[in-house]
């Protein structure tokens, strides 16, 4: 079984900039219930994943290489719509691999900074740039940003 273990955060500043960055593009074909089933790519790549409830900072996840035309017309044919699309950019910071986030279209503004852990336990040295945690909170995940984007958010 594939399992996900993650924390998310929102970034303090741009120090964390000069990381080159790749362009995705994402859509659901599924999200209900806490489970999705989404269509990514990243020229050349792309990957069909479903992901079970989040429960901590853990979900099982299976994730899988697809045909790159494939997930292009899932996406353009079969995903609810609107698409997520961002660049990320990854950081190295003490022996952990961090993901940067910068958000594109409807999530435009919106940068969130993800590592990856073996453990949920796992100490996480965090780096200058990162600023409030954001992981249990499900506006920031992704699935929801596709719903509800970021620039539809009010101030209060």
């Amino acid at each position: 079984m594939g399992r996900e273990i993650e924390r998310k955060f929102l970034l303090r500043n741009d120090d964390w900039r000069g990381a080159p960055g790749r362009h995705l593009r994402q859509g659901y074909l599924s999200r209900g219930d806490g489970t999705t089933v989404r269509v990514r790519v990243a020229d050349p790549d792309a990957w069909l994943t479903i992901k079970g409830p989040t429960v901590g900072a853990a979900r099982d996840e299976y994730e899988y290489a697809i045909p790159l035309a494939d997930a292009q017309e899932l996406l353009d044919r079969y995903c609810l719509p609107p698409l997520i699309e961002k660049f990320r950019h990854r950081v190295e910071h003490r022996g952990l691999t961090w993901e940067i986030d910068e958000f594109l279209g409807e999530n435009a503004g919106l940068v969130l900074a993800e590592v990856e852990l073996d453990d949920e336990h796992q100490p996480v040295p965090l780096p200058p740039w990162v600023g409030d945690e954001v992981t249990g909170d499900p506006r920031y995940y992704n699935a929801s940003l596709a719903t509800h984007p970021f620039s539809r958010w009010s101030d209060a």
